[in-house]
């Protein structure tokens, strides 16, 4: 059914599981912030609410010419399961053309609009999947698989970054074809270029003959950053672990850093607000998680030419540049991940090789010009109209 015209700015409502500035935070923000005001003819404004009130981080991302907007007194999206609780958030969607739907912590808001949409006529939704914490790492749960199929059922789009997302949307969570999106995320690769001041991050200044084994992560457990502790724990002594981000992990890292008595060589400097800037002081890149999809971290980290030991989560294997590809090791096994890490911080000329490697490939398959085209598509799709131009 063809929606009329929008008269006055469009209104994008943004429910996010949270929005501390993780990957699919700074994926959110950069769209906003690559299409700005929208057009002269049709403005847009965005409207941001998080599940955790209190996780505000990618607030700061935001470009000042983007006209967003934090709505006071928004119902909750996490609490008990009820239909009063539904209809209050299906009557808070009223009035916004676009609602915007991120991961499991925002998937009542997705349950109320399949409910209430037909008779309070809601506007689309399209929910976006980005992965999943700790608590279905190992192994997805019944109950919010069949909490997903039926809170999913009445929206227009299902964007997922990786592969296998997009195969646990259509098989385990029954998700039509033409409902599922697959998007790779992306960056702008071109900021990654730039040569960092050594003296850029606080509380830690890189020196002259030192070596950063570096990640980007969210001090959560389900990054899982103890295990790249133990990983670095024989590499000689000019290499020091830096671990960019900000979380509730933080004393777990600490305390496992303290127990091997690497308590001197392993820096957690805080949240960076432009990973850009940053990202090149590492020599080498490493991710430690559990689960992962697309991650936005191992591209920045291509993009900024380095290497990268990881774990086959996801779809990084298939991410880096072939050369990269044998430094994927199984996932869960701490020896190989370890080794990864020790023969590329052994093999200076291997690392350069793979990392300019690693560079080409982001430049041509993750740049965010490709990524903001194609979701500009579906979300113009939704609305009936493109302010995205």
């Amino acid at each position: 059914m063809s929606r009329p015209p929008v008269k006055g700015p469009l209104k994008l409502l943004h429910l996010h599981s949270t929005f501390d500035a993780g990957g699919k935070e700074r994926r959110a923000v950069a769209l906003m912030n690559r299409w700005g005001k929208g057009q002269k003819d049709q403005p847009i404004e965005h409207h941001i609410v998080s599940a955790q009130p209190g996780a505000m981080g990618a607030k700061a991302l935001i470009d000042k010419k983007v006209s967003a907007f934090f709505p006071f007194g928004f119902p909750p999206l996490a609490g008990k399961l009820g239909v009063g609780r539904l209809r209050q958030l299906a009557r808070a969607m009223r009035g916004f053309d676009l609602v915007l739907t991120y991961n499991w912590g925002a998937m009542d808001a997705c349950m109320a609009h399949a409910v209430f949409a037909p008779t309070m006529g809601l506007p689309p939704l399209i929910h976006h999947e980005d992965g999943f914490n700790a608590d279905e790492a190992d192994g997805l749960k019944t109950s919010r698989n069949w909490y997903r199929r039926v809170a999913l059922a009445r929206a227009s789009a299902l964007m997922v970054p990786s592969r296998q997302l997009e195969h646990i949307a259509l098989t385990v969570w029954h998700q039509p074809r033409s409902r599922v999106q697959r998007i790779a995320n992306g960056i702008d690769t071109g900021l990654y270029a730039r040569k960092p001041k050594p003296d850029l991050l606080p509380r830690v200044v890189k020196r002259p003959g030192e070596k950063w084994l570096g990640t980007l992560a969210g001090l959560r457990a389900v990054k899982n950053l103890p295990r790249m502790v133990r990983a670095m724990k024989d590499l000689p002594p000019e290499w020091h672990l830096v671990i960019l981000g900000e979380g509730p992990e933080r004393e777990a890292i600490t305390a496992e850093a303290i127990r091997l008595e690497l308590g001197h060589r392993v820096h957690l400097p805080g949240h960076v607000a432009d990973p850009s800037l940053a990202v090149g002081l590492f020599d080498l890149f490493a991710l430690s998680s559990d689960s992962e999809q697309a991650p936005l971290s191992v591209i920045e980290a291509m993009a900024a030419g380095l290497a990268v030991a990881s774990p086959a989560v996801g779809d990084v294997a298939e991410m880096v540049a072939e050369p990269n590809r044998r430094f994927i090791v199984p996932a869960n096994d701490e020896a190989a991940f370890a080794g990864a890490i020790a023969t590329l911080a052994g093999d200076e000329p291997l690392r350069r090789a793979i990392g300019k490697a690693n560079r080409d490939r982001a430049r041509a398959e993750f740049d965010e010009s490709v990524m903001a085209n194609l979701y500009a598509q579906v979300y113009a799709q939704a609305l009936g109209t493109n302010p995205f131009r």
